[in-house]
């Protein structure tokens, strides 16, 4: 028996893709806020991380302060592998896609 587990994710990331897939994609996940403390989190995290900035950059520390928040284990499926070892260490889980 598969075991079902809830996918989050913040709003802002679903910006990139096109009407129907967004609503398909929110249909299917536990959507998060990007709360305050989340914010201090990211800006700790580019800074631990050498001083990364930029909005890719940005973007996904957000992403990690988010998953750093949520109970262990954490999957982050991923096409930028190094930008989240930087982040996260090895805190939680990445695959790639």
């Amino acid at each position: 028996m598969r075991r079902q587990r809830r996918m989050k994710a913040p709003a802002a990331r679903s910006l990139v893709t096109d009407v129907a897939r967004l609503h398909w994609v929110l249909s299917r996940l536990q959507v998060q806020d990007v709360t305050h403390a989340d914010s201090l989190t990211a800006m700790q995290l580019l800074s631990d991380a050498g001083g990364l900035h930029g909005h890719k950059y940005a973007i996904d520390a957000l992403v990690a302060a988010m998953a750093l928040r949520v109970p262990a284990p954490v999957l982050v499926l991923t096409s930028d592998r190094d930008d989240w070892s930087k982040l996260c260490g090895d805190r939680v889980q990445i695959k790639d896609v």
